[in-house]
């Protein structure tokens, strides 16, 4: 009955679906990729989620070309999966979409200008029982620069602006979201200072922006993180 969850850097973390096992009593394995720890055989858990980070699904590593391997099990195997950031861009790559470039990136909690990022959920992702329970418009924390590509036979159940492609799904429960709807207050706390992207940001501006759309994200993420081990027979 174990989850496996997969870090693609280290200072990734399970947030609010780690709560959400501590709480039920599930438990997990936690694998850092980025300390070359071996990706254990996803056959032998009840579900897997692979979390964001610093690479690209198109990197030509060995570690990269091994996860996307084992991803490609796993959904045919229909182990239950959700990926999140670049654990949905792996997702697609891995079933035979792309990755590209997103025109522009998405950092932080609001776009370029003021407006705060939404995930915006299609007919087939209000229909979809990942998202049950939720309104059709959602805030989400975005750090991405680039965006998966799913073919025709993966279903879109979220967009957004300016970046199309916010969740989709790949065969009957294998389900990708550009978003961290996992982020805590703990996380953001430690990610301000050690990406890039969001060190550039005016100071306190992520903290602000959090404290405006907390509860209304925090309720979603959790009701998504739910539905997820509900779906996998965990809850």
């Amino acid at each position: 009955m174990k989850v496996l969850v997969v870090k693609n850097t280290t200072r990734e973390a399970p947030g609010l679906l780690g709560n959400l096992l501590d709480a039920h009593g599930i438990r997990f394995d936690l694998v850092d990729l980025s300390k070359a720890e071996r990706f254990p055989d996803p056959l032998r858990y009840k579900a897997m989620v692979i979390l964001g980070g610093t690479d690209s699904a198109n990197d030509r590593t060995g570690r990269m070309g091994n996860a996307l391997a084992q991803i490609r099990r796993a959904t045919v195997a229909s182990i239950p999966y959700l990926g999140i950031c670049l654990g949905m861009q792996m997702l697609v790559r891995a079933n035979g979409g792309k990755v590209v470039k997103s025109g522009i990136k998405e950092i932080g909690w609001k776009d370029s200008e003021g407006r705060f990022f939404e995930m915006v959920l299609t007919a087939e992702g209000v229909a979809d029982p990942l998202f049950k329970g939720l309104r059709s418009r959602l805030p989400v924390f975005q750090l991405h620069g680039e965006l998966a590509v799913p073919t025709p036979s993966m279903a879109l159940l979220a967009t957004g602006e300016p970046c199309m492609n916010q969740a989709v799904r790949v065969g009957r429960i294998a389900y990708g979201l550009q978003g961290h709807f996992e982020l805590t207050a703990e996380l953001l706390g430690a990610w301000s200072v050690q990406d890039g992207d969001l060190m550039a940001l005016r100071s306190g501006e992520l903290e602000r922006d959090y404290r405006k759309v907390r509860d209304k994200y925090e309720r979603a993420g959790n009701a998504i993180m739910s539905n997820f081990l509900r779906l996998a027979g965990l809850l």
